[in-house]
């Protein structure tokens, strides 16, 4: 008996050690694990991606399945500077958004990570198919407004989170990232078994719906982010680029039903003063955007989840393969040159973008720059700069990883400058780090989202060519 109990004993330990493999028998439940010294890099990408992970599957919200918005209770403040620097409204209210708050955008990028997991093996693919009928099971009775969905939703009731006081309705650029996601499910789980069937009718119904065109106020002068029964288009914020929002424009173009136009698109994004760059950078040209040194690396992470840009291009010159490269080798150049002489910042730790930092939730790019380094930058440019990348996971698990390192894996900033080290996760961090080194890694859900015909069709439509179109 006591050989039978150490020898279940040292069975858990190693379990509880060892990166699960793709075909090994599992659970549902991913155990997390500390700091393994001496692996292989194949195996460090394997720990990194299933912890992640963890936040979409252990912390999703009981009763709809949704991604909360971060692991701690939710407050407008985390916002502030984000919002007063985007909508330049010093008198916005710093409400609370509590801790029910799911998010949308987040919610589809945590699908992305879902399907990543099933495919390895972490969780049984009946199973994660499971969860993602719960989640378009909740959606399709919560609130949308002409069949598009809120930023933040209360994962227990289905009702629209107010993100301020006029954005208290639809949100394009948030349902982009959730249909991306439900989308790539739909063609993942494309089997004729009655729950693969039933899931891909309900995702059918939420994409058929979605009237994109209703933004335009049928014109095709500009794209509006925001719609509200309460406010119309009183926000007034248009989609313009370049920024995480192409993606926006990619799905509403696709859009069977409701599709935008390629005048619109041409109007409101490609005309925009915040569209093209094409200065150089530390010896890199950047075609697009108007930051100086490119922006936040999120620009070059949220639409690319689903978007390859390898081969892409447009009718406009723009390859935006060299695009989302160089972005992300002047970010880290800019950290290695490190003006302002931050601690800590170099080859081996580099990455700024939008997330947590001990002022609040900040758009963190060489334009502003406080000091603090997300992992989620660095780690989901690998399919851009894999030894770079490589590079910093190895300092921020190895280095920092008592610091850094927990049970839904890296913690969303820091700053060693300021002694700070945050506690929180989010969900529109975490999500980019599983799925971009998962298209690094097979390209899995670029080959999925980029073979579909909708998709296809719409990224024909705006003048985009690339090596999936047939």
């Amino acid at each position: 008996m006591k050989k039978n109990v150490l020898l279940i004993i040292a069975i858990l330990l190693l379990g509880h050690f060892l990166p699960a493999q793709k075909n090994a028998r599992h659970t549902d439940n991913i155990i997390p694990v500390g700091i393994v010294k001496n692996i292989p890099d194949s195996a460090l990408l394997d720990i990194v991606q299933r912890q992640t992970f963890r936040y979409f599957w252990d912390y999703a919200h009981p009763v709809s399945g949704l991604a909360r918005e971060r692991d701690n209770a939710v407050h407008a403040e985390y916002y502030w500077d984000y919002i007063n620097e985007a909508y330049n409204e010093p008198n916005l209210s710093k409400g609370t958004f509590g801790p029910e708050a799911c998010a949308i955008g987040g919610t589809g990028m945590g699908i992305l990570a879902t399907i990543v997991a099933a495919n390895r093996g972490w969780v049984g693919k009946d199973t994660a198919l499971k969860r993602l009928i719960k989640i378009v099971d909740f959606l399709i009775k919560a609130d949308c407004y002409h069949g598009i969905y809120p930023h933040f939703m209360n994962g227990a009731t289905g009702k629209t989170i107010p993100f301020d006081r006029l954005d208290d309705g639809a949100d394009i650029v948030e349902t982009s990232y959730l249909m991306m996601g439900l989308l790539a499910a739909k063609a993942y789980f494309n089997g004729n078994s009655l729950q693969e069937k039933y899931f891909q009718k309900r995702v059918e119904q939420m994409w058929n719906v979605a009237n994109w065109n209703w933004h335009s106020k049928g014109e095709n002068k500009l794209l509006y982010w925001h719609w509200s029964p309460n406010n119309d288009f009183d926000m007034n914020f248009p989609v313009y680029g370049y920024d995480e929002a192409l993606i926006t424009y990619i799905i509403a173009a696709s859009s069977p039903t409701h599709p935008i136009s390629k005048e619109l698109y041409e109007n409101c994004w490609v005309k925009s003063n915040g569209w093209k760059n094409g200065n150089t950078y530390y010896g890199y040209a950047l075609p697009l955007s108007n930051y100086e040194k490119g922006g936040p690396l999120f620009f070059e992470q949220y639409t690319y989840m689903g978007i390859d840009p390898s081969g892409l291009k447009d009718d406009h010159g723009i390859d935006y393969e060299v695009q989302a490269k160089n972005h992300t080798l002047i970010n880290r150049a800019y950290c290695i040159e490190n003006p302002k002489h931050y601690k800590g910042y170099g080859e081996n730790c580099w990455g700024l973008t939008a997330g947590d930092s001990y002022r609040g939730y900040i758009a963190h790019c060489p334009e502003v720059d406080s000091g603090v380094i997300q992992p989620t930058a660095a780690l989901s440019s690998f399919p851009y700069t894999p030894g770079y990348s490589m590079q910093a996971l190895k300092h921020f698990y190895y280095d920092l990883g008592n610091k850094i390192w927990g049970q839904y894996g890296f913690a969303d900033g820091f700053s060693e400058t300021k002694n700070w080290y945050a506690k929180t996760h989010l969900a529109i961090d975490q999500a980019p780090i599983v799925v971009m080194i998962e298209n690094y890694r097979s390209g899995l859900i670029w080959k999925l989202f980029m073979q579909i015909p909708d998709i296809q069709n719409g990224l024909k439509k705006l003048g985009f060519t690339s090596k999936w179109m047939r």
